[in-house]
């Protein structure tokens, strides 16, 4: 199977914190940021580079397969 990336999601500083209407908005702490897709009974979970971080995560299978429905 070949995974494309989407664009990377990326913060971006600034210097005025009020947002635009219909925006919201979060700090990132320090932690990961991750793609979920789910294909064919498969969890797919990677970096914005592209890392496989589902090892890492074992615990998010379930979790996502409950949430997406596709228990």
């Amino acid at each position: 199977m070949t995974w494309t990336l989407p664009e990377p999601m990326l913060a971006a500083p600034v210097s005025d914190p009020d947002l635009p209407p219909g925006w919201a908005a979060e700090p990132k702490w320090d932690g990961w940021r991750a793609l979920l897709s789910w294909d064919a009974h498969r969890l797919i979970l990677r970096s914005r580079r592209g890392t496989d971080l589902e090892p890492s995560f074992p615990e998010l299978r379930a979790g996502a397969a409950h949430s997406l429905g596709v228990l």
